[in-house]
């Protein structure tokens, strides 16, 4: 055992396997055994592995300018340039970019940007923060508040109360849906009981509404048809911001540059963007707010003499380097039209499985799919614990596909933008041949429920 504390590992099960090296859409452990990756190392790297372009970008960036700061005044082109592009990108209006190092940074960001607003312009009470139940938003103190899985609060004592984080409904209808209800009903009721929460807590004392378009380590949660629309409305009712987590969706991942665009969220008021950003080969993150939020900061700033955040490597040279040739790629390319075709392709696929005995659905958009494993068919009952998922997902790693189990018994996949349709059948074949071992493990142990 090394001296790394591991992220997000139970601490009896480390090191149970060491990437050596990655290359297109594989990685290769010590041993020199190849694995399809099947989720984008975290959701994150579109271009594949050993891209000589983004090796290149970083290395000349790296020799005409390592580092530099953002502090007090000073600035380079290549984060003037990123923030420009990005900004040219996005649906928020007249866009203003943050520069953190991760998502979870970037959130965080957010919820203080959030605070000095409210207090610029005169309504300090304006300042709680609505997420919602399966959310994943990061791991900072205020990031993991946010987030709406039990296993990133259990032991911490999150501040939920002093952070203003509000919890409602999960738009997560095969799970959450009532007998006889249907889509539109279920959607109906959960936006009902959003604006009761929005009433009951006062909509002058509530400042954002903060939703993941597609959901990620929350077990790829598609909303039903409407959702949104029907969010927005009550959002615009009560004056609320509607904050877009797009740290996985943004990027082509859902077949269009954005999950908002998928999602049908025309404009919303704030981003958080990371990952696919730079293709993960920087760690680099952007929180993006409305012109008119900054424009109100600019006075209150000036009267303490500073804006009083920001991170050692906001905006840090190579980051922005590797971001820029990232967005190059995949513009030139044509990343997005690609990945809505292979994604088409892969859905239909992964459709395959819905009448596998353990599967009780599969569910995704574009380039990111999830695959539920359940104790009853029928009933749609879940399996107690984690311990079926996890079976599945190491039985997809010694088949040479890397996925992840979500949310219980979920198997997520999320491959990189640059895979093939011939790949997508290769990680098919090691679906199904995990799925026949883990549906033979279940029936050992009597784990399914009649």
């Amino acid at each position: 055992m090394s001296q790394i504390i591991y992220p997000t590992t139970n601490f009896k099960q480390t090191e149970t396997l060491t990437i050596a090296r990655g290359d297109g859409a594989y990685v290769y452990d010590s041993e020199g055994k190849q694995y399809l990756e099947g989720l984008a190392g975290l959701w994150c790297t579109s271009l594949g592995y050993n891209n000589r372009e983004l090796i290149e970008a970083t290395t000349e960036q790296m020799g005409k300018l390592s580092y530099s700061h953002m502090f007090g005044g000073k600035t380079h082109q290549v984060g003037i340039d990123l923030a420009e592009k990005l900004s040219a990108m996005v649906p928020v209006e007249n866009a203003k970019i943050f520069f953190g190092n991760s998502g979870s940074d970037a959130n965080d960001t957010h919820i203080k940007m959030l605070r000095y607003y409210f207090n610029a312009i005169g309504k300090p009470q304006k300042y709680k923060i609505i997420s919602r139940e399966r959310s994943y938003h990061g791991v900072t103190v205020a990031s993991a508040a946010l987030t709406g899985l039990p296993p990133n609060h259990t032991h911490f004592d999150l501040p939920f109360d002093a952070l203003g984080v509000l919890r409602t409904d999960a738009p997560h209808y095969y799970r959450s849906g009532l007998s006889n209800e249907t889509e539109t009903e279920f959607v109906d009721r959960i936006v009902n009981n959003l604006e009761q929460l929005i009433l009951r807590e006062g909509a002058d004392t509530i400042a954002a509404f903060i939703v993941e378009p597609i959901t990620g380590a929350s077990g790829v949660i598609v909303p039903p048809e409407g959702y949104y629309q029907k969010v927005q409305a009550v959002l615009n009712k009560y004056d609320i911001l509607f904050w877009a987590d797009e740290v996985i969706t943004a990027f082509g991942r859902t077949g269009n540059d954005f999950g908002c665009t998928t999602v049908g969220i025309p404009k919303p008021d704030m981003m958080t963007l990371a990952k696919q950003l730079s293709s993960a080969y920087m760690p680099i993150s952007a929180s993006v707010i409305r012109g008119d939020m900054y424009q109100a900061m600019i006075e209150p700033s000036n009267k303490v003499g500073v804006f009083g955040h920001g991170y050692t490597y906001s905006g840090h040279p190579v980051a922005c380097a590797v971001s820029l040739k990232t967005l190059e790629i995949y513009q030139r390319d044509n990343m997005f039209a690609h990945a809505a075709k292979t994604g088409a392709y892969m859905q239909k696929r992964l459709a395959e499985f819905k009448n596998h005995p353990l599967v009780g659905e599969v569910r995704g958009k574009g380039m990111i799919a999830a695959i539920e494993l359940v104790a009853n068919k029928q009933s749609g009952l879940a399996f107690t614990n984690g311990l079926v998922g996890n079976f599945a997902m190491q039985a997809c790693q010694n088949n040479g596909l890397i996925c992840r189990a979500v949310a219980g018994s979920s198997l997520a996949f999320c491959p990189p933008l640059i895979v093939t349709e011939a790949q997508i059948d290769e990680m098919i074949e090691k679906i199904a041949i995990s799925l026949t071992q883990t549906l033979d493990f279940v029936s050992r142990e009597g784990l399914m429920v009649k």
